[in-house]
């Protein structure tokens, strides 16, 4: 049975280390043409492309896609996609996809499982995905988030620094890596917006660390296939490129 979802792509203009990367050329596209593409081959019924830049927007409707104009004073694209919601009277009980703009390569069929993981668990308030983590390089970068779920994929803990430790200084037997692609329902999201930062999150810089805060389950589960390449520098730009 196909999961009835929407996904919204929230692309900005300034990013801090790649600006107008959504702009970027990838073998002959836009990055966000790119991404755009991918979201047309889920079973998604509604692909949104929230931005708060004209050029961004301009370019988006040129390949065929629906484009809201957001604030410019959003701090992450979770506030981005709210503003969408409330602009569109979405109901709260649809299915949202968050879409990063800059995830080059991501499979199909994550987007479908996310969506379809949360349909499932209507007790959850979000779901996301992960994979495992095979090297102790990874296992230690602050770069690499980590998460730590139960017997049931909710999640526990989602952090920076290696978790769970393993005291000998090796690499523990079964240890994830967070891919950041989310499914949550539409009234979850416009409440969550609401609520503030929570010292957890400012500590680890982590933005799902506010519902766990707040009480709220997120579902975990292995991703059933390797995830894309996000495009957060220039290094990861030409890596796409070749």
């Amino acid at each position: 049975m196909s999961v009835p979802f929407s996904i919204v792509i929230p692309a900005r203009y300034a990013s801090s280390r790649l600006p107008g990367k959504s702009l970027l050329d990838i073998k002959g596209k836009p990055l966000i043409q790119h991404v755009f593409e991918t979201a047309s081959n889920t079973q998604a019924k509604n692909i949104i492309i929230a931005t708060d830049n004209n050029e961004i927007a301009s370019v988006a409707e040129s390949f065929g896609a629906s484009v809201v104009m957001t604030s410019e004073k959003h701090q992450s694209g979770t506030d981005r996609i709210a503003e969408v919601i409330n602009k569109l009277a979405i109901d709260d009980d649809e299915i949202i996809v968050n879409l990063q703009g800059d995830e080059y390569g991501l499979p199909v069929s994550l987007v479908d499982q996310v969506a379809s993981n949360l349909f499932n668990h209507p007790d959850k308030q979000l779901a996301t995905l992960c994979e495992v983590i095979t090297t102790i390089e990874d296992y230690t970068n602050p770069n690499i988030v980590k998460v730590t779920f139960d017997k049931n994929n909710t999640a526990l803990y989602f952090s920076r620094s290696p978790i769970p430790t393993e005291r000998t200084g090796g690499l523990p037997e079964k240890v994830y890596r967070h891919i950041g692609l989310y499914a949550y329902k539409a009234g979850y999201l416009q409440e969550f917006t609401q609520l503030p930062a929570c010292a957890l999150e400012e500590s680890e810089a982590l933005e799902q660390l506010r519902v766990l805060y707040n009480g709220g389950k997120i579902h975990v589960e292995i991703a059933v296939d390797e995830p894309g390449l996000g495009i957060d520098t220039i290094e990861d730009l030409e890596l796409a490129r070749k």
